[in-house]
């Protein structure tokens, strides 16, 4: 793979974004029909942890068997790729979806969803003003200052029975708990993708982080039923293959492009999600809304923007 031939083309990061995206979005429908086919409760959250486990580590075995026919060899972690591969299964994936699914039972779908939309701008943030891996330009703020708003315009409930200022630490706290991880994760693909094969580290920390969430889930009661229906488990594979797949593809984006012009594309992930879950969740009234369209319109321009004169400006992390 020759970075100036493909991974640094805007037409091609574009489309691998737009394709990871599209996959993180329809892990929504997909994990609520999951815990319909599992006979899992919205509010059982250790079930909900257990389940995800099995899901990030079945991903992982999945990266880890696809890569190994590919090479011809089994995928090994070098000893000294130990630390970025527990590092990242922390970041990643254990401490991103413990605070993530334990805040979703605590607060409301519109909180949650707007709040989930923050990591795009977080790990912005954290790339300009902590690591100084790029600078922080007008564009840049922005494009995430109008993609969050196309986020927060999605999630409108026109009503004022629910104020968007109540929060709770266990609830809304928790879910931006799961999204500065989720930035962190991101520099630390950037950071140690120059010195590991990032394929590798994205299978094995899923393979650590699956069984850290195993572990808790079960140790604090969390219980996963084996069902008779045999879609239940192809739907099983779809969303392990969500995580193998767009994981493996973002972190290549990621050690190729600067954090600024893959991460401004997470904010079509709601986009994608609410407009899949009008196909499979019947949701087709809110999919279809005035408000959606406005929020498209708001999320591109705000891809537009950081993306505009990222070529010629910016380069990647060697």
């Amino acid at each position: 793979m020759k970075r100036k031939w493909n991974m640094t083309d805007p037409k091609v990061v574009f489309l691998l974004a737009m394709l990871c995206c599209f996959l993180w979005g329809s892990a929504t429908p997909a994990i609520k029909i999951g815990y319909q086919m599992f006979h899992i409760e919205n509010s059982d959250t250790t079930s909900i942890i257990l389940f995800a486990g099995i899901r990030f580590f079945l991903a992982g075995m999945l990266v880890i068997l696809f890569q190994s026919v590919m090479q011809r060899r089994f995928l090994k972690p070098q000893i000294k790729a130990i630390p970025a591969i527990f590092s990242l299964s922390l970041a990643q994936t254990a401490v991103q979806y413990l605070f993530f699914y334990i805040g979703l039972a605590h607060t409301s779908g519109v909180h949650g969803t707007i709040i989930s939309g923050t990591g795009g701008f977080f790990s912005i943030l954290m790339a300009s003003l902590l690591f100084r891996y790029e600078k922080l330009t007008g564009a840049k703020i922005f494009g995430c200052v109008i993609g969050f708003a196309g986020i927060v315009v999605m999630n409108l409930s026109g009503s004022s029975s629910e104020g968007f200022f109540q929060v709770s630490l266990l609830g809304e706290g928790f879910v931006l708990f799961s999204q500065l991880s989720y930035a962190l994760s991101g520099i630390l693909v950037k950071r140690f993708s120059s010195k590991f094969d990032v394929v590798m580290l994205s299978g094995w920390q899923f393979v650590l982080g699956g069984i850290i969430m195993m572990a808790v889930g079960f140790a604090c009661g969390g219980r996963v039923d084996l069902v008779s229906d045999p879609s239940a488990y192809l739907l099983l594979l779809y969303m392990a293959l969500i995580s193998a797949v767009a994981y493996s593809v973002w972190g290549i984006l990621l050690k190729y492009n600067p954090v600024s012009r893959v991460t401004i594309f997470t904010f079509l992930t709601p986009l994608f999600g609410v407009l899949l879950s009008a196909i499979f969740l019947g949701e087709a009234q809110q999919a279809l809304s005035f408000k959606t369209l406005i929020a498209l319109v708001f999320v591109c321009v705000g891809i537009y923007a950081v993306n505009r004169n990222a070529g010629k400006k910016e380069s990647a992390l060697k």
